[in-house]
């Protein structure tokens, strides 16, 4: 009788289809049996299948076994001919499994594990079935980067069936489960993953969209989710986009207008800084820093962003008592914009401070050029122009 992870193997099998594609790592056919390899025996093949993969192990860089490198697909033939030869062999199947697994052949791998707990069933959690969930979170996620959401889903659970301490797994799972719409399942699934690593960060992060989905909507919460994946795939521009469709989806989708504005700034594109910034402050619940990145946009856009920000980090050290780290960040802000009249007041004002009078004068009188208004470098040109 087929155990309960046999069963539940075999559906998976069913919702990916024969004709599921395998990821680029494992696009290759499976190793036939060769029928001239020697010996026959199955326990000496299966032998010469664990040395092989030993020796494969020693041979390549760890963490890039594949089944395409010569001593793994000798590993994987000779396991083969070993089951050919001992089909009800529960500890030639392990094997088997186990080798495919390694190598990330996953499709075989899948089916390598559910021929052997059909002969020896084992309790979920157990490391045979967190091999196997490991298999299927896999398969989860391939499905789930080609947009098979369904399919994806299925595999995540079937993984969370065997192996249900499995943080990757509850993750995905509630990926899937969040972008689909079921904002329900998308909760419990988040609450599973935090019960086994409470301190993640982005779980708790999409735990809180996941809260918060039904406000804004499919169309928004998806985009915001893909972005995400995007952004975590270092694909920044793809993900500015994601974020800025999840913003116009739902204007009061904060999260979004934030990780828009955020990456904005970080990509250089300040008017899409300031339009996502502006949007965000306007909502509830705006924070002092998203007031403060709205600043540096508006400012990055009359004088530009590389010398707004240098000209932050050289207040910051000022701020920090670094005298002289101040003094080259100011100056530098000034090349790189020298319309820049607070930088070339700032400039001044530590070039007083330390007694350079000259210097400050220089400074200070290209700040009050610029702006007339400014009646505190006006005063300081004064002294400085004094000497006092």
């Amino acid at each position: 009788m087929k155990s309960a992870l046999n069963v539940l193997l075999t559906a998976a099998l069913a919702v990916s289809g024969a004709a599921l594609a395998q990821t680029a790592q494992t696009a290759q056919s499976a190793p036939a049996p060769q029928a001239a390899l020697a010996p026959t025996n199955a326990a000496q093949l299966a032998a010469e299948a664990r040395d092989l993969a030993a020796r494969a192990r020693a041979a390549y860089p760890a963490g890039s076994a594949s089944i395409d490198q010569p001593l793994w697909k000798q590993a994987a033939e000779r396991a083969e001919a070993a089951v050919g030869a001992a089909p009800a062999n529960p500890d030639i199947l392990k094997l088997r499994a186990q080798i495919y697994t390694e190598v990330g052949f996953w499709k075989q791998a899948e089916a390598g594990w559910r021929a052997y707990f059909a002969l020896a069933p084992v309790a979920a959690g157990q490391n045979e079935a967190r091999a196997a969930g490991n298999v299927q979170y896999n398969l989860g996620y391939a499905a789930y980067t080609r947009g098979q959401a369904a399919q994806a889903a299925a595999y995540f659970k079937a993984c969370l069936t065997l192996d249900p301490q499995s943080v990757p797994c509850a993750t995905w799972a509630a990926r899937t489960a969040l972008e689909s719409g079921d904002y329900a399942l998308a909760q419990t699934l988040y609450a599973q993953a935090l019960s086994l690593a409470p301190q993640d960060k982005s779980l708790n992060y999409f735990a809180l969209v996941a809260r918060n989905a039904g406000t804004y909507g499919p169309a928004a919460t998806q985009a915001f989710s893909r972005a995400y994946a995007s952004l975590d795939a270092g694909r920044r521009a793809e993900a500015l986009a994601g974020f800025q469709e999840a913003a116009r989806s739902a204007p009061n989708f904060p999260e979004a207008q934030r990780e828009a504005g955020r990456l904005a700034l970080e990509l250089g594109d300040t008017q899409a800084a300031l339009s996502a910034y502006q949007a965000l402050t306007a909502l509830p619940g705006a924070t002092a820093s998203d007031r403060y990145n709205l600043a540096l946009a508006q400012e990055g856009q009359q004088y530009g962003l590389k010398a707004v920000q240098t000209f932050r980090t050289a207040y910051s050290k000022y701020a920090a008592g670094d005298r002289a780290g101040a003094e080259a960040g100011f100056l530098q802000a000034t090349g790189e914009n020298l319309t820049y009249a607070k930088a070339w007041a700032w400039l001044g004002r530590v070039r007083y401070e330390r007694k350079d009078y000259a210097g400050a004068a220089e400074a200070y009188g290209r700040a009050v050029a610029l702006d007339p208004n400014d009646k505190s470098s006006a005063y300081f040109l004064r002294l400085a122009q004094q000497g006092k």
